[in-house]
């Protein structure tokens, strides 16, 4: 069950019974299928509940504008986890105009602070992860939009500086970050294979940033854990109205059962190649 239910926003937000883990971010697109939302609602399905709050185009400006309302102090429902994934849309050159979705370094990382000051004061269980900028593949963004935007499309050198200065700030609050622009480099042939157009990942590129995610949950020295395989399942009492078994007398549970999808995702799998 999904409640406290805002207008759409910027990430998604799992929530167990007992706990509400969220992702604040610009990236809807994670959603589709093969995305790492999707991933990450499959993996908790009958454990979470992951919700979108992704809005295409926003910044980190844009999300202190809603932030309170997509995450009120007073909600009766506190997140217990929250993804946020800001940066990209930030680093795009300034248009001369003013418009735009760019934002100056210096206040990005103001910005990121201000977002992160607001979500731990929510409750003393809510834990942060913080995903940086990605790289991006200039050759292919030019190649699927053209010269149409030249004037204010992001480099990689730009989406770096991004990157490092909130691995820099996270590092001062102590918080947990997943150095994306790093991160997705070290895959071989990364430049053709993480993409679909240069900035949007591709399933290979979505696989990095769901495996990184699920990489930090598992090993960070959370109480209680909020990694899949710890999470107890919802529902998980017999019932008789499962398939009966061969015996005729009682009924085959399979809140428990885990697919073979899954199983490439336990244990080892955030270290292995998918």
């Amino acid at each position: 069950m999904i409640t406290n239910r805002a207008p759409k926003s910027f990430g998604s937000l799992i929530r167990h019974k007992h706990h509400t883990h969220c992702v604040l971010s610009t990236e809807r697109q994670c959603f589709e299928v093969g995305g790492w939302g999707a991933v990450l609602a499959d993996l908790y399905d009958r454990k979470a509940d992951i919700v979108l709050r992704g809005y295409s185009g926003w910044n980190s400006r844009r999300a202190l504008q809603v932030l309170d309302k997509i995450f009120p102090k007073d909600a009766a429902v506190k997140p217990s986890l929250v993804i946020v994934y800001f940066g990209g849309n930030d680093a795009l050159h300034p248009h001369p105009s003013g418009l735009g979705a760019h934002v100056p370094l210096p206040e990005y990382i103001e910005n990121m602070k201000k977002i992160y000051l607001h979500l731990k004061s929510l409750s003393e269980k809510t834990r942060l992860i913080f995903l940086t900028s990605p790289p991006v593949n200039e050759t292919m963004i030019r190649e699927h939009f053209g010269n149409a935007h030249d004037n204010q499309d992001r480099t990689n050198e730009t989406c770096r500086k991004y990157a490092e200065a909130l691995v820099e700030l996270c590092r001062k609050l102590d918080t947990k970050v997943i150095n994306l622009w790093t991160a997705v480099q070290q895959r071989e042939n990364w430049a053709t294979t993480c993409f679909r157009d240069g900035i949007h990942f591709s399933a290979e590129g979505n696989k990095i940033v769901a495996k990184e995610i699920l990489r930090v949950i598992k090993e960070a020295n959370w109480e209680p854990s909020l990694y899949w395989e710890s999470m107890p399942n919802e529902f998980a009492e017999d019932s008789p109205y499962y398939m009966v078994r061969p015996n005729g007398k009682t009924t085959n549970n399979i809140s428990s059962v885990i697919s073979h999808w899954k199983l490439k995702w336990m244990v080892n799998g955030i270290n292995s190649k998918l």
